[in-house]
């Protein structure tokens, strides 16, 4: 009977352990961790780091307990010696970063290295561009996509995943051009990696692109946005504006709801600033202590 009811067995310890009521709040015994795992880290982060010391900046990362990469950058290592230093130390490479002439004209360089660090995922991030996105460059973009994301798929086994950058989110009809880029791509061939700050820094909620798109969104970004900061469709602010996690204008515990329920794989923290050291950290005990608080 009493293993039923965990109020029961609550009010009972109390009672034997002497332990006064108020020490032993409701949410001990029933909330939950809102994100339950380490989140990996893109490489841009440490890029100043690595382009000193790749085997001490790696050390450096997983003595944050940190074991999940996503690199955009080799830092003068050849894949398969970069995959050697990860495997020393436990550590995997799930997502490869490319630009977008690589990923378009060398896909099969790009595919062959991505294979050689272990990793699933390919990822562009930039849309190589000149003043505001237009629709033409939308629809040309999304051929692209859709026949280099189709070799990589059919041909060599990987998942391409394009990086939001802002300016994807220009009103378009009754949507935004992100919204026709997703449109014109095919859902096997093109997946996203979203960005939640190049989500924000436009005016859009993340939470609403997760629940729209839901599970072609593969990767994250994990990011925020400084507080009074006002975006625009440029894809570019000050490095500065990248603040720790829960302190900035993004409300992180919808957008990791809606991200799980949208199934996404692999979570990265991204930290442009000249400020990792202390925020780095920040985020991760921020993201250890968000908790999904049940109903009293």
């Amino acid at each position: 009977m009493i293993a039923t009811f965990p109020g029961l067995i609550a009010l009972y310890c109390l009672t034997i352990l002497h332990v006064p009521a108020g020490l032993w709040s409701s949410a001990a015994l029933t909330d939950e961790p809102l994100f339950d795992k380490v989140p990996g880290i893109v490489s841009y982060t440490f890029r100043r780091e690595f382009a000193k010391d790749v085997p001490g900046t790696l050390d450096r990362i997983k003595s944050l307990g940190v074991t999940d990469m996503e690199f955009s950058n080799l830092f003068g290592q050849s894949a398969e010696d970069l995959r050697k230093m990860l495997d020393e130390r436990g550590m995997v490479c799930s997502s490869l970063g490319v630009s977008y002439d690589d990923f378009r004209d060398n896909t099969d360089e790009v595919a062959a290295n991505a294979k050689a660090l272990g990793a699933k995922f390919v990822r562009v991030a930039w849309i190589p561009h000149k003043g505001q996105m237009t629709l033409e460059k939308i629809t040309e973009v999304a051929g692209d996509f859709n026949r280099r994301g189709r070799h990589l798929r059919e041909k060599h086994g990987l998942i391409f995943c394009y990086h939001n950058h802002g300016y994807e989110f220009v009103p378009h009809l009754d949507g935004t051009l992100f919204d026709e880029l997703m449109r014109q791509t095919l859902p096997e061939d093109v997946s996203v990696e979203l960005d939640i700050l190049w989500v924000k820094h436009p005016g859009v909620e993340p939470e609403t692109i997760l629940e729209k798109y839901g599970s072609r969104i593969k990767l994250m970004h994990l990011k925020d946005l400084k507080k009074g900061v006002k975006g625009d469709f440029t894809g570019s602010t000050a490095v500065e504006n990248d603040v720790a996690l829960g302190t900035g204008q993004i409300n992180m515990p919808a957008v990791l709801k809606a991200a799980k329920k949208a199934g996404v794989k692999h979570y990265y923290l991204e930290d442009e600033s000249p400020n990792i050291q202390t925020q780095i950290p920040a985020s991760i005990q921020y993201l250890k202590d968000l908790v999904i608080e049940s109903d009293r």
